[in-house]
């Protein structure tokens, strides 16, 4: 049995150790030092980002209000406190005074409150009728909440009919998997941002296809719940261009973190070159759900669906990685019944764990399958039409 002595010897070695190992991490995290993002986070930040809407303007201005009106009441009920204590203390010779049902304490006690309660409300209440007024918006666009990723859909003004996925950036997933964070925009870069132009209202009406989700942007003084089967809406007005970063606010699985929010704000000429831009690209894009593909060529477009949708949890391998399934060599992708794999891509499987997939074009789920059977090791010969989702859609 060991004695006190070497007891006591071993967690002084321990202690040593853990104290070199936590030193060599300090080290290692200051190796990847990062810089304040613009519109984004910033290092060792204290106070809420600075504002670009004037929302985000009133909100920060409620806070500081909101934090000198405690700390005045806090040093005035202590002040009094401490004084009485401090100033009528036995030891002094001080007797308690012996009275009741004072008609003056019960009115100060009364008013007092009552007038720093009403000069907290109106502020607050002024900024959260602003915050809910969604009328007359110049540009509408519905946010989608989907395990793990935001579509928008340009609902009313410029870019009307506009709509597409916004995904964490597959570089920084893959960062994140092999614990080497880098960049400023860690974990906040997308490869589809909202663009929206500059001192315009854009009203964002959020809903969710599985589970609760929230959209927020701080910069932008802004927080809406995405709840499936319930609209919601909120508004801003940015004031600059650049961008500007969020995250869904709301713990939505365990792809939580990987769900950022990147808003582009354009010069209005800009926002109409952009605009010209995606419905070219959106006409470009738009096939026809008749269409017969030859193999190579819809695997082709399968790859690059898979690399943007796809990859980010069933790994570019294929292999799966912890509870998620891996591809090569499935059963269901091997099956020569194309509806088992098509059922799951169009509702999702495994209580929310595989989300669907239903917002994606025919063409795309057809490729995407289709490449799934014909990777890896997966050499089935197998081809889906863009006509056979249309079917299992039905």
């Amino acid at each position: 049995m060991k004695t006190t002595k070497s007891l006591w010897q071993s967690f002084a070695r321990r202690a040593g150790q853990t104290c070199v190992a936590a030193c060599t991490a300090l080290a290692g995290t200051a190796a990847m030092a990062v810089n304040n993002l613009p519109g984004g986070p910033a290092v060792n930040q204290l106070d809420l980002h600075p504002p670009v809407t004037k929302i985000a303007a009133e909100q920060q201005w409620l806070h500081n209000f909101m934090l000198i009106v405690c700390l005045v009441i806090f040093v005035a009920v202590f002040g009094v406190m401490f004084y009485s204590i401090f100033k009528h203390r036995k030891s002094k010779g001080a007797k308690a005074s012996n009275f009741h049902e004072s008609v003056k304490v019960e009115i100060a006690w009364t008013v007092v409150p009552f007038i720093i309660v009403i000069l907290m409300a109106l502020p607050a209440t002024k900024a959260v009728v602003a915050m809910k007024d969604t009328s007359s918006a110049d540009i509408t666009i519905k946010a989608t909440g989907i395990q793990w990723k935001w579509g928008y859909d340009y609902l009313k003004g410029e870019g009307e009919g506009i709509g597409f996925l916004s995904t964490l950036d597959v570089a920084q997933r893959e960062m994140s998997d092999s614990g080497k964070p880098s960049g400023d925009d860690y974990l906040l870069k997308v490869d589809n941002p909202l663009v929206v132009p500059v001192d315009k209202k854009i009203r964002i009406i959020t809903t969710a296809s599985d589970v609760i989700h929230a959209f927020m942007v701080p910069a932008f003084g802004i927080k809406q719940d995405a709840i499936p089967g319930f609209v919601r809406d909120t508004w801003f007005r940015a004031e600059k261009t650049g961008d500007f970063y969020g995250q869904c606010a709301e713990l939505c699985g365990k792809e939580h973190a990987y769900m950022p929010i990147h808003v582009k704000v354009l010069s209005q000429a800009d926002y109409t070159k952009w605009v010209e831009g995606k419905q070219k690209e959106m006409a470009a894009k738009a096939d026809d759900p008749t269409k017969v593909w030859a193999l190579p060529e819809l695997a082709a477009r399968g790859e690059k669906v898979y690399a943007a949708n796809c990859a980010a949890c069933h790994q570019p391998t294929g292999k799966g990685a912890g509870p998620i399934k891996p591809l090569d060599a499935s059963p269901i992708v091997l099956d020569a019944d194309k509806n088992k794999q098509l059922a799951i891509l169009l509702n999702g499987a495994a209580n929310g764990a595989m989300p669907s997939w239903k917002q994606l074009s025919d063409t795309d789920i057809a490729a995407v399958v289709t490449y799934t059977k014909n990777a890896w090791s997966n050499k089935t010969g197998q081809i889906v039409q863009p006509a056979d989702v249309t079917a299992a859609r039905k």
